[in-house]
């Protein structure tokens, strides 16, 4: 228990840190806000004078047309006044929420592949959209009116109390009790939030899960069961959400209970004083125009928080979604980078791009899967990396490319080092040729990014396309096949400057033609001084090497 409360506290704070930052906007916002309040009361006054010079005086019409403008001057300035408060409210949300998402994806890109491998990408996509949209009612409206929940009422008593300081009273007794319950059905509306986000998360992944593995499911017959899981799931959301609305009702009928009940107490009271029933303090002295005043005012006095009644949800979601967040943002990239992870120059040989003194590399669950290990690289070599499943030929590649850091040991990397990358399934965007690579060069123009085709052997392909590089791919290369996606990706390797290539099983899955292509083009990378790093098992890419590094089942070197 003492856990969350420390967690809900570290969301708290976060969240007001960055709301510290809108802090002109969400001023302006509130006072925008005050001036809304005041000609309301303007408003009102003038409606009341204009029922009592109506009914009371029986003044001719000319006395009334200045009243009748006169409210509709105020009626504007409240409108105008309103507008812009939801506008500088809109505008700091807006703002707050870019900037979430920018310390987000900052935070994500510095975590690296390895940090990520944890989450699921369903979830980490619905903190990036839902849980950073649920922060937008907290700024947009619950910041500004909870300022206006306390300067509004005490403008409106003001002004009950200067016409009858006996109903005052009666509305500053009823006040404190509707904070009080509301606070108490706000503590529980943000627990729920909490674990609703949290469904939200799971279900996100799990639905994502079954999208992915729609054609497994299919052929062994289970796509009946994957079903009514994903149902389940999203029954489970629904009961969730639902508990959630329920408090959130609950909340608005403790404060219109209270609210009503006080202004019955208020209506009474002046009634029974202007039929002259009641005779104490300034009960005598009640006129039509003060007492109807009062009776305006009354549901007035209420009205800021009856808002911040129904804003109140937005205050429980954007902690509950913040508490997540913060979670996320709580992991540490060094963790896995290590402590002998600087990026310092080689204390070896001239020209060394990367070298390794003993260093291991480690995971939290798992423990030591790689090394100790010395290995020095040089520009133009083309080493290949050997091992078993599980051996640690990714994990090398990671901690060559800096998103691991060594546990022990040490890495020593050239200064301003760049590193390209070649997966085995390389990652392709829903998007143009020409949008996947700019992944590795975005200055890069289109002359260049043709040549890079070329080298690749997709100039045949490219002539053939009718929109060449403005060409469409859909979502993981949809569009190309594999070999294609592969030769893609290599095409991203030559149009990037890296002086380092890592590439792990860069042939996997392609037939043997196709394969002799891509590798003789590999050697033309070396032949241009660049450093190669392959993770393969095949004889055809280890022939390619000048060296292999063959590693154990544990990860130790053998050679």
């Amino acid at each position: 228990m003492s856990g969350r409360r420390s967690g809900a506290g570290e969301a708290s704070r976060w969240l007001l840190a960055h709301v510290a930052v809108e802090r002109r906007r969400l001023g302006l916002a509130v006072a925008a806000g005050v001036l809304a309040t005041l000609a309301t009361l303007g408003q009102l006054a003038l409606l009341a004078r204009f029922i009592s010079v109506l009914l009371v005086e029986q003044a001719p019409l000319a006395r009334l047309i200045p009243l009748v403008l006169g409210m509709l001057t105020l009626l504007v300035v409240r409108s105008l006044a309103q507008f812009a408060q939801e506008r500088l409210g809109l505008a700091a949300s807006l703002a707050l929420r870019r900037r979430v998402r920018a310390e987000l994806l900052d935070h994500l890109a510095r975590l690296g592949p390895a940090g990520l491998a944890g989450h699921h990408s369903g979830s980490l996509a619905s903190q990036l959209v839902e849980q950073v949209e649920a922060l937008d009612g907290y700024v947009a409206r619950y910041r500004p009116q909870r300022m206006l929940a306390v300067i509004q009422p005490l403008l409106v008593l003001a002004m009950v109390a200067w016409l009858d300081w006996l109903a005052a009273l009666f509305l500053l007794l009823s006040a404190p009790l509707i904070p009080l319950f509301m606070a108490l059905v706000g503590m529980g509306a943000e627990r729920l939030n909490r674990e609703q986000f949290e469904a939200v998360s799971r279900l996100s992944g799990h639905f994502i899960d079954r999208v992915r593995a729609v054609s497994t499911l299919q052929l062994f017959g289970r796509t009946r069961e994957a079903t009514a899981d994903v149902h389940a799931a999203a029954d489970d959301y629904r009961r969730r959400s639902l508990r959630t609305l329920r408090v959130a009702f609950l909340s608005s009928a403790v404060l219109e209970f209270f609210a009503s009940v006080a202004i019955a107490v208020v209506a009474i009271y002046v009634g029974f004083g202007l039929l002259g029933y009641i005779t104490f303090g300034p009960s005598p002295a009640l006129i039509l125009f003060s007492g109807l005043l009062v009776l305006l005012l009354a549901p007035e006095f209420f009205q800021p928080l009856r808002v911040l009644s129904q804003h109140y949800h937005d205050r429980a979601a954007a902690l509950g979604a913040a508490d997540g967040l913060v979670v996320l943002l709580a992991e540490n990239a060094e963790d896995l980078r290590g402590s002998g992870a600087e990026r310092v120059a080689p204390a070896g040989a001239a020209g060394e791009l990367v070298r390794l003194e003993a260093a291991t590399a480690s995971y939290p669950e798992r423990g030591r899967v790689l090394g100790p290990l010395d290995l020095a690289l040089m520009p133009g070599e083309v080493v290949a990396v050997t091992a078993p499943s599980g051996g640690g030929k990714s994990t090398l590649l990671q901690l060559l490319a800096g998103f691991l850091g060594p546990g022990q040991g040490r890495r020593r990397m050239a200064p301003g080092l760049r590193v390209a990358w070649m997966d085995q399934r390389p990652l392709l965007v829903q998007g143009s040729l020409a949008d996947n690579l700019h992944l590795a060069a975005p200055e890069a123009d289109r002359d260049a990014m043709t040549l890079a085709l070329e080298r690749a052997g997709l100039g045949a392909l490219l002539s053939r396309l009718p929109r060449g590089l403005d060409t469409p791919l859909g979502e993981r290369g949809g569009g190309l096949s594999g070999g294609q996606a592969q030769r893609l990706a290599l095409a991203r390797v030559f149009l990037s400057p890296a002086p380092l290539v890592l590439l792990d099983e860069p042939t996997a899955s392609l037939d043997a033609e196709t394969e002799a292509d891509i590798i003789d083009r590999l050697g033309g990378l070396a032949r241009e001084g660049r450093c190669l790093v392959i993770a393969t098992h095949h004889p055809a890419l280890m022939a390619l090497a000048d060296r292999r590094l063959r590693l154990d089942p544990r990860g130790e070197p053998l050679s």
